[in-house]
């Protein structure tokens, strides 16, 4: 198993901006093999910024990776950029291999 986290840092005021823009859009998800669940996470609200992590479970680091590659992975970001104000700064990926 491999999970796959993305923390982003979301301006004060902009939480809900970020969250409907999660809820509204298509993930394509379902249709990739290997792919198992995914979570939206909302974590501590710091003084700048909200931190909020994606979190999806992979059946391997192979399966993710070869997601990351496919037609599914361009379609589902193509509006990464779209919502100017709401992210400082890009994700940080952090990639986990399930030992236990």
């Amino acid at each position: 198993m491999f999970i796959a986290m993305n923390r982003f840092k979301i301006a004060k005021g902009s939480e809900e901006e970020f969250t409907s823009i999660w809820k509204n859009r298509k993930s394509y998800l379902d249709e990739v093999p290997g792919f198992r669940e995914f979570h939206l996470l909302k974590g501590p609200v710091h003084e700048e910024y909200t931190l909020f992590v994606s979190h999806s479970i992979w059946e391997s680091q192979q399966t993710f990776e070869e997601w990351t590659r496919s037609e599914s992975f361009r379609l589902a970001h193509s509006q990464a950029g779209a919502a100017k104000g709401v992210y400082l700064g890009p994700p940080q990926f952090e990639g986990f291999e399930a030992i236990l």
